[in-house]
Parts: structure tokens; C-alpha cells; sequence
């Protein structure tokens, strides 16, 4: 599937070791749900990657080409509100 062709924003969680065992395990359901209950399934095309090499400021979120670190289980929601509101 090629998101880009569809029109979709990237969001990419990392589930490199230190971000997983920091959060990012529980935060995919978490961020599923939020797609879903916000009707962006057709908007965001949402996928994991092995690492993207912050694991010092993990757990880490990339939405298009920013960057968001820290994203503990606490912050997840108010940064996910923060890129939607901003983009849809």
C-alpha cells in the first residue's frame, strides 16, 4: 500500500527494544483506538518501525517529518490530540 498515493499521514511509533519495554507496547493499541474512535483510518496510516535510533529520549512518535519524544503512557493522548487537531 502506498499511503502517499492514498493521501494519508504517516505516523510511525518505534518498537525498538528501549521504547517498547518504555511504553510504545501498550501505546499501539492506544493509538489504534484513538485512529478509530476519530474516523482516521482513511487519513493516517499508522505502522511500527524497529528503531529510529533516539532510544535515549524514547518512547519516540514520528508524524510525518516531526519527531516527538518522550511520549510516556501520560503525554500519549495530549500528543496525539496535538497532531490531529494541527492536521484534520
Amino acid at each position: 500500500m502506498n499511503h502517499r498515493a492514498n493521501n494519508k499521514k504517516e505516523l510511525i511509533i518505534c518498537l525498538g527494544s528501549a521504547c517498547f519495554s518504555r511504553g510504545n507496547k501498550n501505546a499501539v493499541q492506544v493509538i489504534k483506538d484513538y485512529i478509530k474512535e476519530h474516523q482516521l483510518e482513511e487519513k493516517v496510516y499508522f505502522h511500527g518501525c524497529h528503531c529510529m535510533e533516539r532510544c535515549e529520549n524514547g518512547p519516540v512518535l514520528k508524524f510525518e517529518d516531526k519527531v516527538y519524544t518522550q511520549v510516556t503512557s501520560e503525554r500519549l493522548i495530549y500528543v496525539l490530540d496535538e497532531i490531529f487537531h494541527k492536521y484534520f
